[in-house]
């Protein structure tokens, strides 16, 4: 009977796979910098099939995911960085230390404590590895822009730099509608117009980031269940215009903004 771990059979088939005499070409001729796009790519992955309810889908994802830390991890053992084992004592060590009222003795009082005990050892951790001693030091640049807008955000208010609440946030906003209108409007050559409207948009962006930050939405779930209420309702409109025997390249945006209206209300008609 193998006593060999599925850890220890993954670990040994990514070994496999990067030999230099018998791996694959393609994985042995790989990089941190061109892993870490499949890197990301996963994650989201596995994100969408926790949105889907799909946990078949789920357990493959989290196995794909897992194979690009396998295969991180190799590369930077290869290079004398470290292995697979000091990534997963890593990060125990970093879990326990951050949770000392399961793995220790302090009490904490609810989930609301726990977050800012967990912020503060964040913090504390961040002080001693860093030169870069910044609220804002090791916001991942990596991170999806409306993510990292959040988190900015979320940072900078732990020091008093935030909207007093929601309706300031909003006026917020409302500023940032109201100069881009400025900036579309503004006599300038088209490309020095563009740039500025780009902007504003930017600062428009950052601003709803914040108002969701302030209704504990996550901005980037907002946007993905957005595109999906937006892919769905115009699927309705292709399937209608289809009946028809007829495309949405030769219907009148009228049919298609009543089309588009029709989808809305049947979402929202009750079931049963």
């Amino acid at each position: 009977m193998s006593t060999v771990t599925p850890i220890e059979r993954l670990l040994a088939i990514m070994a496999r796979l990067r030999d230099p005499q018998n791996g694959c070409p393609w994985d042995r001729e790989q990089s941190f910098a061109t892993i870490a796009p499949y890197t990301i790519e996963e994650a989201y992955e596995v994100a969408d099939a926790i949105a889907r309810g799909d946990m078949k889908e789920l357990r493959d994802e989290l196995g794909d995911l897992l194979f690009q830390v396998v295969f991180h991890a190799r590369m930077a053992e290869e290079a004398g960085y470290f292995a697979f084992a000091d990534v997963a004592d890593a990060i125990s060590e970093k879990m326990q230390r951050r949770h000392p009222h399961v793995f220790g003795t302090v009490e904490i009082r609810d989930a609301a404590a726990q977050t800012v005990a967990w912020e503060a050892h964040k913090a504390a951790e961040r002080g001693a590895k860093a030169a870069d001693v910044s609220v804002l030091a090791d916001v991942p640049l990596a991170l999806p822009a409306l993510l990292r807008a959040e988190k900015i955000g979320k940072r900078v208010s732990r020091v008093g730099f935030d909207w007093p609440d929601s309706g300031a946030v909003l006026d917020k906003v409302r500023e940032e509608v109201g100069e881009i209108a400025e900036a579309m409007t503004a006599k300038a050559p088209a490309e020095s117009v563009s740039a500025r409207v780009g902007e504003e948009i930017g600062d428009l962006l950052f601003a709803a980031a914040q108002l969701a930050r302030h209704y504990q939405v996550n901005p980037e779930t907002a946007l993905r269940d957005a595109n999906g209420r937006f892919e769905r309702r115009f699927r309705f409109i292709e399937k209608k215009l289809a009946e028809r025997g007829r495309s949405p390249s030769d219907a009148t945006l009228d049919e298609m903004d009543a089309l588009w209206d029709e989808a809305k209300r049947a979402e929202r008609a009750p079931v049963g």
